[in-house]
């Protein structure tokens, strides 16, 4: 008991690390969701460290509350910080699991999914006891150079232990080895429709009737179109070709899907280059964003030439999409994570702005008034 002053913070400091370490967590969590090319991957690297770094700092926390835990000692906001203090382990000891190879089955969702639920719980339940108990460091805590040696050690061991579990995993042969850097793990590539289905939170429409469904190009253009799927170079049409007085050729890119549930696939992707339709529209001096729009309400933005280079895809791997991976036609956006890939694609708009309530329409589209 004697040395433990020359290893842990002061009370408060250790508090005070907590709330930083949630907020790093929860910040760097947050970009995580939609960093999918390798130039991002310190983004990754940050939040391992600082979930490494606040298994020690829950570990010194409980340590030193522990005897307010009993259950005779319990009242309702002693309650709520054990609570807080199991959510924030399971957070922890599932991004872990995952890390290492495992697994878990919830139905259309997984372990990292339950990780990132538990993750966006703790800081709720954060703010909740932070009413009830919280109180700052004092100046010269915060100056002290103990604290700062104690600090850097305790960041320079996350980093060395999250080095070490990538030497662990390879040694041991686990999957945890196989991730790509965004956790992500290799499934169904190049097999055509044969890579997992996933839908953001209540997308699930009904099959799309092909002969009903169009794509329209509007907004920010000189002349708006409408393609039926016969239209498109896939279908055998030319309509695409009239507008433009060139016309397109069935485009293919190769592009990584990366999902936020935890896996990624590649695929060659064959359908219509985005700036090809545009070019056909005509854009307006001005335009900036392009917007896709699901039949299911959900859409999403990007800039107007990063869109350029994007794909329409009516194929994968030369087999027709199938219903569940966004027939008759999908968005495939390189570099970007999966819930980004618009499904079901019924309009493509260009825009000066990107569209204020867009984050709120990703999760309400598709639940049904």
């Amino acid at each position: 008991m004697g040395r433990r002053p020359r290893i842990e913070p002061p009370p408060r400091v250790v508090d005070a690390s907590l709330l930083a370490a949630v907020v790093v967590l929860l910040g760097t969590g947050a970009v995580s969701l939609v960093s999918g090319r390798p130039a991002g991957a310190w983004v990754f690297d940050v939040h391992a460290v600082a979930g490494l770094a606040t298994v020690v700092l829950l570990a010194w926390k409980l340590r030193r509350v522990r005897h307010r835990l009993a259950p005779d000692a319990l009242d309702a906001t002693r309650a709520l910080s054990a609570l807080l203090g199991v959510v924030a382990a399971a957070a922890l000891a599932t991004g872990i699991w995952w890390v290492f190879g495992g697994t878990l089955d919830l139905g259309p969702w997984g372990l990292l999914n339950l990780h990132i639920g538990l993750g966006l719980t703790v800081p709720i339940l954060l703010a909740l006891h932070l009413r009830q108990r919280f109180a700052l460091p004092s100046r010269r805590s915060v100056a002290d150079r103990r604290n700062a040696l104690r600090y850097a050690a305790l960041v320079g061991s996350g980093a060395v232990v999250w080095r070490a579990q990538e030497a662990a995993n390879t040694a041991l042969g686990t999957t945890g080895a196989e991730r790509r850097f965004t956790g992500s793990r290799e499934e169904g590539s190049d097999d055509g429709n044969r890579f997992p289905v996933t839908s953001w939170v209540a997308d699930d429409p009904d099959p799309v009737d092909r002969s009903s469904w169009s794509l329209t190009v509007d907004g920010m253009v000189g002349e708006s179109l409408e393609l039926s799927a016969a239209d498109l170079p896939d279908g055998g049409g030319d309509a695409v070709a009239e507008a433009s007085g060139t016309g397109p050729d069935q485009t293919e890119t190769r592009a990584l899907l990366d999902c936020t549930s935890g896996w990624y696939s590649e695929h060659d992707w064959q359908g219509v280059r985005v700036g090809d339709l545009i070019d056909a529209a005509g854009p307006r001096s001005g335009a900036a964003w392009v917007q896709f729009r699901s039949v299911t309400g959900y859409r999403w933005s990007l800039p107007l030439d990063e869109a350029r280079d994007a794909l329409l895809a009516t194929r994968v791997d030369g087999q027709p999409l199938s219903h569940g991976h966004g027939a008759p036609m999908r968005l495939v956006a390189p570099g970007r994570r999966g819930f980004q890939w618009v499904k079901w694609v019924e309009s493509v708009r260009v825009t000066r702005r990107r569209e204020v309530g867009e984050w709120l329409a990703v999760f309400v589209s598709g639940i049904d008034g």
